[in-house]
């Protein structure tokens, strides 16, 4: 029995260390850092900027439904933001554990807040 629950902690563990990694990279791609994922509040802000909406939606987020609502929009300009399409946004909301590595680790390049493209700055 003790080897079990030490088998499910190192496991969970190691999904936990996984999943904070892919949330990393996914912040490195979109030019911001990635240890910000470490920092309560500030990691949402800091999420909000990559999807192209207000600090101040932090607010919003803490009323009931509302935040529902608001998160399935968030994670919609998310895959916007990486050029991902709807039916990329329906991953993420559904099967996040695997949508949320391809995001990280695959080939999406990001191309700007919630899809517009990136300004670049003059030289």
């Amino acid at each position: 029995m003790v080897a079990l629950i030490i088998f499910l902690v190192v496991f969970l563990l190691a999904v936990a260390v996984f999943y904070l990694t892919a949330e990393w990279k996914i912040y490195a791609k979109a030019g911001k850092p990635g240890w910000a994922i470490f920092i309560p509040i500030y990691n949402i802000i800091v999420f909000l900027e990559i999807v192209g909406k207000p600090w101040w939606w932090i607010f919003l987020l803490m009323i009931p439904f509302v935040n529902f609502v608001l998160l399935i929009i968030l994670i919609h300009k998310l895959s916007l933001s990486f050029g991902k399409d709807a039916g990329f946004t329906v991953g993420l909301l559904f099967l996040s554990w695997l949508f949320i590595p391809i995001l990280a680790f695959g080939s999406a390049k990001y191309v700007g807040p919630g899809g517009a493209p990136a300004v670049q700055p003059e030289a």
